[in-house]
C-alpha cells in the first residue's frame, strides 16, 4: 500500500509517496522535470515485493512540494539531500529519471560514501565544453510547455524550463566529478528514439568507476514505456546486495 506523507526541508513542504518495509534497506525514487511521483508506482511495487523501503518524493515544483520563484539544479540536490537526512536514511539506492537522474549524479557526487546503488535513467548530461546544446529539441519543448498549461497543478512550468536552460550549457565540472562516484552504477539509455544521445551517456557511463551501460531502446521514459524490460534490468541490480 502507497501512503502520501509530508514533511518540512530545509523550512518548505515536501511530498513522497512510501511503500514497502519499513525496516527494510531503502530505494528513493526521483522522477523526471514534469512528472510527478507516482510515475513510480508500479516500479515501487516490484522493489516493495522484495523487501524493500520505497520513498519517492515530488521535486521541488512539482506534485505536492512547494513552489518557489526559481529553481537550480543544486536545489534539487539539496531537496534530496534534506529528505534523505530528515528521514534518516542510511545510504539509500538512489533511482532516477532525467532531472531525476541527473539530480541523483549530483547527491551522489556529493555523497559518495552515501549512497549504495545509483541508476540512472537516461540522464540529461550537459556538454563538457563549447557551445551550449540543445537538451530537448524545440518540438520536445513545445509539447511540454503544452502540457504545462494542461497540468498546471501538477508542477511548475518554471521548475522545467529552469533546469533546461541549465542542463544547456556546458558544464566540465560535472564531467569533472563523476570519477568521485562511488557507488555502483547503472546507466540506462533509451537508445536512438530518445532525445539525449546515446554516446553522451555512454561517455559519462565510462567516467564512473566501474558503471555499467544497458540500452533499453523504447525512448526517454524507459519505465513508463516498457516497465517489464526496465525491472527486469534494474530491480536485479539493486537486489545484488542480498546475494
Amino acid at each position: 500500500m502507497i501512503k502520501v506523507r509530508v514533511v518540512e526541508v530545509g523550512g518548505s513542504r515536501m511530498s513522497y509517496r512510501e511503500t514497502g518495509d519499513a525496516g527494510g534497506p531503502a530505494v528513493v525514487l526521483l522522477h523526471g522535470g514534469g512528472s510527478d511521483a507516482s510515475t513510480w508506482d508500479r516500479f515501487a511495487g516490484v522493489l516493495a515485493a522484495a523487501g524493500r523501503r520505497v520513498i519517492a518524493p515530488d521535486l521541488p515544483g512539482h506534485g505536492g512540494t512547494a513552489r518557489f520563484r526559481s529553481y537550480s539544479l543544486a536545489g534539487y540536490r539539496d531537496a534530496v539531500t534534506g529528505l534523505l537526512d530528515v528521514l534518516a536514511l542510511d545510504r539509500p539506492a538512489l533511482v532516477g529519471h532525467s532531472l531525476g537522474a541527473h539530480t541523483a549524479s549530483l547527491v551522489a557526487q556529493e555523497r559518495p560514501d552515501g549512497v549504495s546503488r545509483l541508476v540512472l535513467e537516461d540522464p540529461p548530461a550537459p556538454a563538457r565544453d563549447g557551445v551550449a546544446t540543445a537538451v530537448l529539441s524545440p518540438a520536445r519543448v513545445t509539447l511540454l510547455f503544452a502540457g504545462a498549461l494542461l497540468r498546471r497543478r501538477r508542477y511548475h512550468p518554471t521548475a522545467l524550463t529552469s533546469a533546461i536552460r541549465e542542463l544547456r550549457r556546458p558544464d566540465p565540472g560535472w564531467w569533472d566529478r563523476l570519477p568521485a562516484i562511488t557507488a555502483p552504477t547503472l546507466v540506462l539509455s533509451g537508445g536512438p528514439t530518445s532525445h539525449l544521445p546515446p554516446d553522451r551517456l555512454a561517455d559519462a557511463a565510462a567516467r564512473i568507476p566501474g558503471a555499467e551501460f544497458v540500452t533499453i531502446p523504447v525512448g526517454h521514459r524507459i519505465h513508463s514505456l516498457a516497465p517489464d524490460r526496465f525491472a527486469a534490468v534494474v530491480a536485479p541490480f539493486l537486489l545484488l546486495s542480498d546475494r
